[in-house]
C-alpha cells in the first residue's frame, strides 16, 4: 500500500486512477470486515470514505499529485488502524 502512495508522483494519469479505485476498494473491505466485527461506525466511515475516492478518482488522478498523496496516506491511515486493532483476517463475512 506505501509504495502505491510512493509512486503516485511519478504515475501517469491512468495509473494513478488505478491505484485510487484500489484504495477505494480496501477501504470497501475494511468496511465489510468492521461490520463483521461490530465496529458500525469506523465501517460507515470508512464506506463514505471509500464513496468519496471513487466518486472523485479521476479529479484524483489529473489534478495535484500531492493531493492525492494526501488522500491516499488518510485512507491507508484508516486501513492500517483497523487492521492493528483487529489483527485477524475475516475468514467469512456472514453476520446471524
Amino acid at each position: 500500500m506505501e509504495e502505491n502512495i510512493n509512486i503516485i508522483k511519478s504515475a501517469s494519469i491512468p495509473e494513478r486512477e488505478e491505484i485510487i479505485v484500489d484504495f477505494a476498494r480496501w477501504l470497501e473491505t475494511t468496511s465489510q470486515e468492521a461490520l463483521v466485527y461490530g465496529e458500525g461506525r469506523f465501517a460507515v466511515i470508512s464506506a463514505n470514505m471509500a464513496e468519496a475516492i471513487r466518486v472523485n478518482a479521476d479529479e484524483l488522478a489529473r489534478d495535484k499529485p500531492e493531493m492525492t498523496e494526501r488522500v491516499l496516506q488518510q485512507a491507508s491511515a484508516m486501513i492500517s488502524q483497523f487492521k492493528a486493532a483487529y489483527p485477524h483476517r475475516v475468514i467469512s463475512r456472514s453476520v446471524h
